[in-house]
């Protein structure tokens, strides 16, 4: 209860405070240092995905900016020669302002990241951009195919039709609970509902034979994702688990002694603030830190 306060008094907290608590999931403010990230995840076993914070740009001069932040990255991903592959939000890149010009910046980083062979995901924004994200990746699929992917959101009830409507395709899926505030009309809303909704997904998903990245930190999902790929005996190269940067450690380690394919999510940049905040809504045990660290002697 005290931490779940502590979240929702997170917009009044200074964000020099948000930050010394986040720092631990956020690789730093520049490529370097999500590079230094992604090579020590990659020395543990584990897999990446790059992705560059940001979102909701409404300058051109802005989304050029981060465009070429993006190209860069997947340069530094081919010239470090790590395991990694790159994240996208749409709206970091113009999908505010007009879609044929986003879909011009989409494909110039898809364009840079086909020449080094880097796998692209395009993220799930909140709801009013959940169908123009499709419909994006839809007018690409025929040029790029298996070389990009999408993020589906379990509280969504219309996730269901969305997977079913891509399953010719073998779209290569993320398949995570969803953390933008949404309306009962679009998103279910108890905990319950969500992990019910999240179980039913994956099963669809696998049953399809569709890559599925299993993105979830919940204890009851995981088990159940485990149960079923042992059960329904799905082969290692179907699926792999997703997990973000600094979160649940010890359960990544024992994704990985258990030998499956574990991938982290790593993010950077200077747009930090509005990132963790969300993460740290999401996990009020995180939020409850920062108080500890504002009370704690000599802070």
């Amino acid at each position: 209860m005290f931490n779940g306060f502590i979240s929702r008094l997170l917009p009044y907290i200074p964000r020099s405070l948000v930050r010394v608590v986040a720092s631990k999931y956020i690789a730093g403010e520049n490529v370097f240092d999500a590079m230094n990230a992604v090579k020590m995840l990659n020395s543990c076993g584990c897999v990446c995905t790059v992705d560059m914070l940001g979102e909701f740009v409404t300058s051109r001069a802005q989304v050029e900016h981060e465009v070429n932040g993006v190209i860069s990255v997947v340069q530094a991903i081919h010239s470090s020669g790590v395991q990694s592959g790159v994240s996208l939000k749409l709206t970091s890149l113009g999908l505010d302002i007009d879609y044929d010009f986003c879909k011009n910046n989409v494909k110039a980083i898809l364009d840079a990241a086909r020449k080094h062979d880097i796998f692209v995901r395009f993220d799930m924004e909140n709801t009013p951009y959940t169908q123009r994200t499709i419909d994006l990746y839809n007018d690409l699929y025929d040029e790029y195919g298996a070389r990009i992917g999408l993020v589906f959101q379990a509280y969504l009830r219309r996730t269901e039709d969305d997977i079913l409507s891509l399953a010719d395709k073998k779209t290569s899926v993320r398949l995570c609970k969803g953390i933008y505030k949404e309306s009962p009309e679009h998103a279910f809303q108890t905990r319950e509902e969500i992990q019910a909704n999240y179980k039913r997904l994956l099963s669809l998903l696998l049953e399809n034979g569709i890559y599925t990245g299993i993105a979830t930190h919940d204890d009851v999902l995981l088990h159940y994702a485990m149960d079923y790929i042992e059960t329904h005996d799905i082969p290692s190269d179907k699926y792999e688990f997703q997990m973000l940067l600094g979160v649940r450690e010890s359960k990544r380690r024992e994704l990985l002694r258990l030998g499956h394919k574990v991938r982290v999510y790593v993010p950077f940049g200077k747009d930090w603030y509005g990132y963790s905040v969300r993460r740290l809504k999401e996990n009020p045990e995180m939020a409850g830190n920062i108080v500890k660290a504002f009370l704690k002697p000599g802070s």
